[in-house]
């Protein structure tokens, strides 16, 4: 298989100003917060290592999912795939077209109505004008927003405002789809309608690599998933294995007798 996305011993970290930082117990509560995943820059500045020594393969038109707690790195390797995080170390290449989607409702202008936001973000994303109203029809069934596409963004709600973001961007074919938590957002109609759609556009030939605290999510898109900790791979396997092994992460160690010894 054709690789598309390959990142070779990719460390990622982030420089944080930290005002009055002098006691202990500062310093002991951002080591908790951050895992431990801290050095000292300087009196101001620590350095929370966000990605550590990453190796990562995803061959073409595979369905890879990230899984692991708030802070493991799941969004800061999908931002490091797409661009948006320079690694201090190591290397990263993409092969295709690759369209993040991280916040759903990114890029709509609220005085702009909805249609004028279809053919603004379809400009944005490189499509020509007939093919944004070639897309118009397909965008008008999946959201089901009828005469509001009529009206400017502000009148709509947070959840109209997701369907027509995830209509657009998804509408569009590209190589490699990076999605965010995006489908888990907004109600259970449009949950699943969104994953219809995800696995229509896996049909079509794309890569999908999915981040997501639903299981059930990661089942249904996902063939291969790979569990984070800490900012370091722990695990890269099939759908089951994988999340077996999550699971098994997140319950309680039983200590024996002789711990206490």
């Amino acid at each position: 298989m054709m690789e598309c996305i390959k990142l070779q011993n990719v460390s990622i970290d982030f420089p944080v100003y930290v005002g009055g930082m002098n006691s202990s117990f500062n310093q002991k509560l951002i080591e908790i917060g951050t895992a431990g995943k801290i050095r000292r820059s300087n009196e101001r500045i620590v350095i929370v290592s966000a990605l550590k020594n990453i190796d990562l393969t995803i061959n073409q038109g595979e369905r890879v999912g990230f899984i692991g707690r708030n802070g493991a790195g799941k969004t800061t390797l999908l931002k490091t795939i797409s661009g948006f995080c320079e690694p201090v170390e190591g290397q990263v290449s993409v092969t295709g077209k690759c369209t993040p989607l991280f916040n759903i409702s990114a890029g709509l202008d609220v005085e702009r109505t909805g249609y004028e936001n279809i053919r603004f973000m379809g400009t944005l994303l490189g499509l020509r004008p007939y093919e944004i109203d070639e897309l118009i029809p397909d965008i008008e069934e999946f959201t089901e927003l009828g005469d509001y596409l009529n009206l400017p963004v502000r009148t709509y709600s947070a959840g109209m405002q997701v369907r027509l973001g995830f209509a657009v961007i998804t509408g569009v074919q590209t190589d490699i789809l990076l999605l965010d938590e995006a489908i888990g957002v907004g109600d259970a109609h449009f949950v699943q309608k969104a994953n219809q759609r995800a696995q229509g556009y896996y049909n079509k030939s794309g890569t999908l690599v999915v981040t997501s605290h639903s299981n059930d999510i990661i089942r249904e898109l996902c063939e291969r998933v790979i569990v984070l900790k800490d900012g370091r791979i722990v695990m890269d396997a099939d759908t089951e294995t994988a999340i077996k092994f999550y699971e098994e992460m997140g319950k309680p160690q039983i200590q024996t007798k002789e711990a206490f010894s």
